[in-house]
């Protein structure tokens, strides 16, 4: 398999930890989103969104693209150790935490959003970040009310308390979380206040998958 991405972008992040965690061998190619390689031509050719992460699974002939659906195709193709455990309410609850984060706050987020608010919005900096931090504290505050929420549900069908975000197995809800509160810390984002949220965090944060797939572990890594 052939990864396309870039070490910093949150949805390439959540790729490398499915991928680390299931101990699938990879290529890293790096796209370097702030220099513009998304656009270029060859890449284009396979990406109709331009976007990373793109994962090539027929040796140029297949590609496939976004996150989620790279992440559920490896949990489809090579399903131990699953990231979507459990029963059917389970599976939705995983999916649902997920989607907090990948569709609710990293969409208004991300880096061509970013850029736009500055290039043709004509917002400063200063306002651009007050831009970044209100959308992503808003959308944590709802992650851990979430997080309460889901407790008291297990609390009530007689299940363990989670230490991840669901139960004590790396998730897609924990794939999507860390990349997220790593840009979060990034940006310089106020974490106070969520408890739930920033332990199953750390919790993530031990496994050996996610430290493997760190921006920081990255060949493309840059300060």
């Amino acid at each position: 398999m052939q990864l396309y991405n870039y070490f910093r972008s949150s949805a390439s992040f959540r790729v490398r930890i499915a991928l680390a965690h299931k101990g699938l061998p990879y290529d890293y190619h790096a796209v370097h989103l702030v220099h513009g390689a998304q656009r270029a031509p060859d890449y284009l050719a396979h990406m109709g969104d331009s976007l990373v992460p793109a994962l090539d699974i027929g040796g140029g002939a297949v590609w496939l693209n976004q996150s989620m659906a790279i992440i559920e195709y490896l949990d489809e193709t090579h399903p131990q150790p699953s990231l979507l455990p459990g029963d059917a309410l389970a599976r939705a609850r995983i999916r649902g935490l997920a989607q907090m984060v990948a569709c609710d706050i990293h969409p208004l987020n991300n880096l061509r959003v970013l850029r736009w608010l500055v290039h043709e919005g004509g917002l400063s900096d200063d306002t651009k970040n007050l831009w970044y931090h209100h959308w992503v504290r808003q959308g944590l505050d709802a992650f851990e009310r979430e997080l309460a929420l889901l407790a008291g549900e297990r609390a009530r069908l007689g299940m363990a308390p989670s230490t991840l975000c669901w139960g004590d197995r790396l998730t897609l809800a924990d794939c999507c979380l860390v990349p997220q509160i790593f840009n979060a810390q990034r940006f310089g984002v106020p974490l106070d206040g969520l408890p739930a949220t920033l332990a199953a965090y750390e919790a993530a944060l031990a496994q050996s998958a996610v430290q493997a797939a760190q921006p920081s572990a990255c060949p493309d890594a840059q300060p």
